[in-house]
């Protein structure tokens, strides 16, 4: 009887605490909703939903500025980030994983010790970089930096996931004289669908929330990436904060998020998951 009722009162606990974790997480969303659907002096009254909901933020965000042109410059550098670091990180981590060379591990512990420096102590070595390339207010610029710091993470783990292969896949493959391109691409690729799915996914949302150095190498509203947007509307008319408009862009550019993490949540789990069993 005793047992059953700290039982009970165990899991009541657990589900108190997922209730108001959940409500921690989601309330700021959902918030910003309710706000982007106000205007005036409705934005500062408080209720569960607007009883007159209105749209019209969302038409003006994209009426007062190219924000159409900056969610496009998000997606086009996010999914170059993306794919430039998978590219890169999956030789590293055959490299660093399956292949045997003196200073391999402390060689993996410089890669993860680059992530560790704050992006503003970078940025002027980065911001001289970028203007020797001639890339200032190009797109490619946010790619080439943005690695700094999706490059590192994909490196390490996709390194822990190739340690964890059968090492009986590379010998047969090595056997039917396959090189070391084969292998990568054709078998342990396959087998890193969900490690790929969720460093892909991650990097794709730092790249896609990066504003320091978006700020700092683009110029002109139309090479701008939506976290600049966002952060440099304002009322030309009334010089006041826009809040509707800033609260609609910021739900428009949240949603393609959620929708990836919906889409992909299986293979998320799964790759979070990997190699934590063994045998």
């Amino acid at each position: 009887m005793r047992r059953s009722l700290k039982r009970g009162l165990g899991r009541g606990a657990f589900y108190a605490l997922l209730c108001v974790i959940l409500i921690y997480t989601v309330f700021p969303f959902y918030w910003a909703i309710v706000s982007s659907l106000k205007s005036g002096s409705a934005l500062f009254s408080v209720e569960a939903w607007p009883s007159a909901p209105q749209w019209d933020n969302y038409i003006a965000v994209f009426r007062e500025q190219p924000f159409g042109r900056n969610i496009l410059n998000s997606v086009a550098v996010s999914v170059s980030t993306v794919a430039l670091s998978l590219a890169l990180a999956v030789a590293a981590a055959y490299a660093l994983g399956r292949v045997q060379f003196r200073g391999r591990t402390p060689l993996l512990f410089v890669v993860l010790g680059v992530s560790m420096f704050p992006q503003i102590a970078v940025l002027t070595g980065m911001f001289e970089l970028i203007r020797w390339l001639g890339l200032y207010n190009n797109l490619l610029a946010l790619t080439l930096s943005y690695l700094i710091f999706t490059l590192p993470f994909t490196v390490w783990v996709l390194t822990t996931f190739m340690r964890e292969l059968p090492k009986e896949l590379e010998e047969a493959a090595i056997v039917d004289g396959a090189g070391s391109l084969t292998i990568v691409t054709h078998v342990f690729m396959p087998l890193m669908g969900p490690a790929l799915v969720t460093t892909g996914l991650l990097a794709f949302i730092a790249a896609w929330n990066e504003f320091l150095f978006a700020l700092t190498f683009t110029l002109s509203s139309e090479m701008r990436t939506v976290p600049v947007a966002i952060a440099l509307i304002s009322g030309a008319s009334t010089h006041e904060l826009p809040w509707g408009n800033i609260m609609a862009a910021s739900v428009i550019v949240t949603v393609p998020l959620i929708a990836l993490v919906l889409v992909f949540q299986r293979r998320i789990v799964s790759g979070l998951t990997a190699g934590a069993v063994k045998g």
